[in-house]
């Protein structure tokens, strides 16, 4: 067997470190949550245990924070249902990779659990190309302060209800740990503050656009376009080479509205949830 398993995050990036960072765009996900768990601690996603593993020959990687599915980078194509095999007793909810990965573990694993699965979301990767500005609406961005956090706390809960159908991770944690890096903006207008944006931290380059709010009752006017741009530029002055996003395949709105701003298709992926 190839694949190594470990619940040390450091060991993890010890050995996988360098494999994730030949390519941060790509490797987002797993270097992002990696660094939090290192700055944060172990239980940073949650009470259980995480797990982390690499492949011997050093060309693939994974992690699972519960109750999170396994996050997967790129292997090669026969290594995949080996994973599966390989962590066939950890009960696992589902599993996030490049398309034909994720289906192709949730096969094996289908094989040796029994438990069926469904595509629950198709994600794009973006990549920044240049900057494009928007139309701007009345307003401007600052930074999040400590008066925010009880309406982003609100907002990022908001978010994962969207995104996921119930918030998975404590909206108070969340906050907390972007504004500690001074990771939040919010678009403000008279006094008010009608949207959001957080980024991650920097790793090897590269920088995640992650999440981008606006309350349903204030969509439509340009706020979340403008607070995009702005962090996005703040990211660049701060020095990160690439800028990154995920969007929801199946959201043409938002889709769109990224690549007018610059942001340019990098790769799809799929979450495939297990059902017992």
């Amino acid at each position: 067997m190839s694949w190594h398993s470990t619940e040390s995050v450091d060991e993890f990036l010890d050995a996988a470190g360098d494999f994730l960072r030949a390519q941060p765009v790509e490797n987002t996900l797993l270097l992002t949550i990696a660094r939090t768990m290192q700055v944060k601690g172990i239980h940073a996603y949650g009470p259980d245990a995480p797990i982390f593993g690499w492949l011997t020959t050093g060309d693939g990687a994974f992690l699972q924070t519960p109750p999170h599915p396994l996050l997967l980078s790129a292997a090669p194509a026969g290594r995949v249902p080996e994973l599966a095999e390989h962590l066939v007793k950890r009960p696992l909810p589902g599993v996030n990779g490049l398309t034909a990965d994720a289906e192709a573990f949730a096969a094996r694993w289908r094989e040796l659990t029994g438990a069926g699965n469904e595509i629950a979301m198709r994600t794009r990767l973006f990549r920044l190309g240049a900057l494009l500005p928007p139309p701007m609406p009345p307003g401007a961005a600052r930074a999040a302060g400590p008066a925010d956090r009880d309406l982003l706390i609100d907002w990022f809960e908001a978010f994962q209800d969207d995104v996921h159908g119930a918030a998975r991770e404590n909206g108070g944690k969340l906050v907390d740990d972007k504004a500690s890096y001074g990771g939040l903006t919010v678009w403000e207008v008279d006094g008010r503050v009608v949207s959001m944006a957080g980024v991650t931290r920097n790793e090897a380059g590269a920088v995640r656009v992650a999440p981008v709010y606006t309350p349903p009752g204030l969509r439509g006017r340009g706020y979340g376009a403008a607070v995009t741009a702005a962090v996005t530029q703040a990211a660049l002055d701060a020095g990160a080479a690439d800028v990154v996003l995920f969007t929801d395949v199946t959201n043409p709105t938002s889709n769109a509205l990224y690549e007018r701003l610059g942001y340019r298709p990098v790769q799809d992926r799929s979450v495939v949830e297990f059902k017992a």
